[in-house]
């Protein structure tokens, strides 16, 4: 992972994906779970042209932010569906989740 990214990002991140310019890893051993886990993540961005994924992504985090408060990410429909790990998702089978 650059060496931006490991300074802002809390110690707990170990992948993240940011599309169009790539996906970071804090360490060159992940699991393949991991690695299935950022390509849906790709994916998902790929599909919503990257900044209305972003957008989405906010506004929604923010919206659950009120809802479940600290567990907000956790309830975030993108990341509910990378965490599934499914290999033959579907385009835009996050809004199941929403």
């Amino acid at each position: 992972m650059n060496k931006f990214l490991l300074w802002i990002l809390p110690k707990n991140v170990i992948a993240i994906t940011l599309m169009p310019f790539g996906m970071y890893f804090r360490d060159y051993d992940v699991s393949l779970a991991t690695l299935m886990h950022e390509g849906i993540h790709k994916d998902q961005q790929e599909e919503m042209l990257y900044i209305f994924f972003y957008l989405w992504y906010f506004v929604e985090w923010l919206i659950k932010l009120v809802i479940y408060g600290k567990y907000a990410y956790w309830n975030l429909s993108f990341e509910r569906e990378a965490r599934e790990l499914k290999t033959n998702r579907k385009h835009f089978a996050w809004i199941k989740y929403l």
